[in-house]
């Protein structure tokens, strides 16, 4: 929501007449730095929408009782009295339905969206994927911390996408209406934290996925790497057939030799060398430029977690492994015998806690039933990911 501001306001009234942290309407305003503001200025205020009053008899101060707002906000939102009168709506409930196949064009839909009404939050391109899709992260807080999530690094696991999107939009609703989200109070990590999210890795196997052969455009012979199987369900490489969860340089060699298939495939190809795919070269350059603190990465299926890779992991590691299974109630498994992930060659990297989350249990892709039991158990782990 704008407003235009008026002789004498400032950011810090807005803050006060909205009910909304300074910091957020701040952030959503960068280009304002403090002070009176000039008379005419447009402001974002965050986590409001604007309607109309029906009732064409009312008075703005009739209108003030009845939507339980000050005065002052109903006359800064109507300087110029032209009926029907504009009233300021705190937003109370979810923008976004993530309860369907959650391809590309949902994302690009869903973050325009939160941006137009929580503009505080910044959406930057970090590279492009094999057929040009922009790999977006969303980051929001201010904290020196960083602590990054992804999802659908592979294609038939577009359910973590919708998992992580619908927790930000939960985040937004708890940042800018004073409430809890999994008994946290959630301002303390806007202040501490940031977090750095890529909802979707492999937008182009998310799309091979959901629609089929068309989604390859004709640049890639999809249905040849496919065995000449038009269904792409349990395709889980990017469009040319590499998993990108394979392609990072920790013990990449290894994967390279045993893995089955030796050229690209719907899963478990490695690639002809490490990091030969932008989607996985763009997420290794982004922890290099961020320096996390933290990465957590969603995939399915196991209602397990795995938190250790080649003795690398710090300390800290194994009682933030602790507070999420206990939390969530997935089970915690140290080792296992792979390599080659983006979490392998974060800890590798970094020496700093790396989790690679299977949410869900089932067969890829997992169904949309299974989703609000699927973030009733993974919304603990995202939460507690800020805070260990």
């Amino acid at each position: 929501m704008k407003v235009v501001s008026r002789n004498g306001d400032n950011l810090a009234y807005y803050s006060e007449l909205f009910e909304i942290p300074k910091i957020l309407i701040e952030d959503a305003n960068p280009t304002i730095t403090g002070g009176v503001l000039p008379t005419g200025m447009e402001v974002q205020i965050p986590g409001f929408v604007v309607q109309k009053e029906p009732r064409v008899d009312s008075t703005l101060a009739d209108i003030a009782l009845q939507y339980h707002l000050p005065l002052d906000a109903i006359i800064l939102m109507n300087q110029v009295e032209e009926k029907p009168f504009s009233v300021p709506v705190r937003v109370m409930y979810p923008f976004l339905v993530t309860e369907k196949p959650y391809d590309y064009q949902s994302l690009l839909d869903d973050l325009e969206i939160l941006s137009f009404h929580y503009p505080f939050i910044k959406i930057e391109s970090i590279g492009k994927s094999v057929l040009g899709k922009e790999l977006l992260e969303v980051r929001i807080g201010q904290g020196d911390k960083v602590i990054h999530y992804n999802g659908s690094f592979h294609a038939n696991e577009w359910i973590t996408s919708a998992v992580l999107m619908k927790w930000l939009n939960d985040l937004l609703l708890a940042l800018t209406n004073d409430c809890t989200l999994c008994g946290l109070d959630c301002m303390p990590y806007y202040h501490d934290v940031t977090i750095s999210m890529v909802p979707m890795v492999n937008p182009d196997g998310v799309e091979l996925v959901l629609k089929g052969e068309q989604a390859a455009e004709g640049k890639v012979d999809v249905l040849k790497i496919n065995n000449g199987n038009p269904a792409f369900y349990a395709w889980k490489a990017n469009i040319r057939g590499v998993d990108l969860n394979n392609q990072y340089p920790a013990n990449w060699e290894i994967e390279k030799r045993r893995k089955i298939p030796k050229a690209p495939a719907p899963r478990d190809f490695p690639g002809e060398t490490a990091l030969s795919e932008p989607e996985a070269l763009a997420l290794k350059e982004l922890a290099e430029k961020r320096n996390f603190e933290r990465v957590l990465a969603l995939h399915t299926q196991g209602k397990e977690f795995y938190w250790g890779y080649e003795g690398h992991e710090p300390e800290q590691a194994a009682s933030i492994a602790r507070e999420f299974e206990e939390r969530s109630g997935y089970r915690a498994v140290q080792y296992v015998d792979s390599h080659a992930g983006y979490k392998d060659w974060f800890i590798q990297e970094f020496k700093r806690g790396g989790f690679t989350i299977e949410l869900g249990k089932g067969i890829n892709p997992l169904p949309l039933s299974h989703l609000p039991g699927i973030y009733e158990d993974s919304i603990k782990i995202l939460m507690a990911g800020l805070y260990m």
